[in-house]
């Protein structure tokens, strides 16, 4: 009789039951999302505060950045930036180093992840390739932030892993950890405003 194959679905706080193999848009929900995001710790919780500085309030962070470096951008692409790690609230955050070691079987779940939550809330499956360089260089800025406001890294360190971010970018914002309840709470807000303005 040949083994049993290993569960690969995971039941979410909303009563869905998510297939990570092959998720729907329908196993998606947005306050399953946020309330994983505002539990998983970026840095590997190597971060000074009370509270770990979450996906979620990182996702927040990218999403003004990329809002301000780009601000004619149309807000699917806001949502798009909101989104951007959201596949993270069930797979967690794993460092670079560490996704390399694992290697393309990784990006191949991330990126199912990603189309169908793209899909729910009607962005395209794939992002256009510029969209996806425009997301991703709000969240070298935002890891550039995170890491001299809080990683414990030198300006000199952080230019050269992520490049020194433009000041009119990056002017008047500061990290704040929250609590995950309030980050939680500010990313379904940041989100249903979007959706309402699509």
């Amino acid at each position: 009789m040949p083994p049993k194959p290993a569960r690969a679905w995971q039941r979410m706080l909303s009563g869905r039951r998510l297939d990570l193999l092959d998720p729907t848009p329908m196993d998606i929900e947005i306050s399953d999302i946020a309330h994983g995001l505002a539990f998983v710790a970026r840095w590997n919780g190597q971060t000074r505060g009370d509270f770990a500085y979450s996906v979620a309030e990182h996702s927040l962070l990218v999403e003004v950045l990329f809002s301000r470096m780009y601000p004619k951008a149309p807000v699917k692409w806001q949502l798009a930036a909101l989104l951007h790690d959201a596949p993270e609230y069930v797979i967690g955050d794993m460092i670079s180093p560490v996704k390399a070691a694992v290697g393309p079987g990784y990006s191949e779940l991330d990126q199912r992840l990603t189309s169908a939550i793209h899909i729910k809330f009607g962005l395209p499956a794939q992002l256009p390739k510029t969209i996806k360089a425009q997301i991703k260089r709000a969240d070298k800025v935002s890891a550039w932030m995170e890491a001299v406001q809080i990683a414990g890294f030198s300006e000199t360190e952080a230019n050269k892993l992520f490049g020194r971010p433009k000041s009119e970018v990056i002017a008047g914002l500061a990290i704040d950890l929250r609590p995950p309840l309030q980050v939680r709470q500010a990313f379904v807000a940041r989100h249903a405003d979007l959706l309402s303005r699509l």
